[in-house]
């Protein structure tokens, strides 16, 4: 029963890693920096972008020849964790199982950006008017999607036993 969860699990995360790795390298080898398509005209764009820094471009404006190897060391850090808490996935919900599956997907799709290149290839532009949002890709959207599955199990989980 726990290996077929476990299996469930990694084919999920090496699925969102696989869509992540098709979507980058359609946008890396169909744009140059900064192409810009407009998909949906005052919603949405495809435009490329490298992101040397984290979410939200945390730390890419700095300038130290350590960044790239600082991140790729606490983002493997936390593949770790995610991977042996999948590993016992017998203790988790299945919402939080699926959560953390697709974390771990989109953590392991940009980790393999950042080894590779030393940045993370973005290139999701939701914007209204003239507010853009951060650029963003799928693995980033993954690890939302993740999130958000994890905090409806911990809010499920809080109601049932309030109830």
């Amino acid at each position: 029963m726990h290996s077929a969860r476990r299996l469930a699990a990694f084919l999920t995360a090496m699925a969102v890693f696989a869509v992540d790795r098709a979507s980058k390298w359609y946008i890396e080898s169909k744009f140059d920096a900064y192409d810009t398509k407009h998909v949906i005209p005052g919603l949405l764009n495809l435009v490329r972008s490298e992101n040397p820094g984290v979410a939200f471009g945390i730390f890419a404006d700095s300038t130290s020849q350590h960044r790239t190897l600082a991140l790729v060391a606490v983002s493997v850090i936390a593949l770790v964790i995610l991977a042996a808490m999948l590993w016992r996935i017998d203790r988790l919900d299945r919402l939080t199982a699926y959560g953390l599956s697709f974390v771990f997907g989109g953590a392991v799709g940009n980790v393999f950006d950042r080894v590779r290149v030393g940045s993370v290839t973005d290139f999701i532009d939701f914007y209204f008017g003239t507010y853009h949002w951060y650029v963003f890709n799928l693995a980033d959207t993954a690890i939302f999607i993740g999130a958000v599955l994890m905090i409806l199990s911990m809010w499920r989980t809080r109601n049932e036993v309030t109830a």
